[in-house]
């Protein structure tokens, strides 16, 4: 199986499940941009190297995430609207393991 299903809650409050590939190397801030859930130029501003936080997302699922990096710490701990659940979705890679994943995506800041 290379799709997992995710649900994605957009900034309106609209919640799309959707497949993501497991099997192209995809982190959930590029699912979020391929599935358009986010108007261009408003997330994912950095390329995904976890340097601006306009990706951070709130996981709302059980799901078991990668510990998180130094490098996203850092960043979530100068950004907006920060809560306990947040991460930045370009650290999150898309694998099997991510099955069921259930995230929001924060504010605009």
């Amino acid at each position: 199986m290379s799709d997992i299903t995710i649900k994605i809650t957009d900034r309106d409050g609209v919640a799309h499940t959707l497949l993501a590939p497991t099997d192209m190397a995809m982190n959930l801030m590029e699912v979020v941009r391929s599935y358009e859930l986010a108007p261009e130029g408003t997330i994912g501003v950095c390329g995904g190297m976890a340097m601006c936080a306009s990706c951070q997302c709130y996981v709302t699922s059980d799901t078991e995430l990668p510990e998180m990096s130094d490098d996203e710490e850092a960043m979530l701990s100068e950004a907006f609207d920060v809560k306990d659940n947040s991460r930045l979705g370009c650290q999150i890679q898309m694998s099997p393991e991510m099955e069921g994943l259930e995230v929001e995506l924060a504010p605009e800041s």
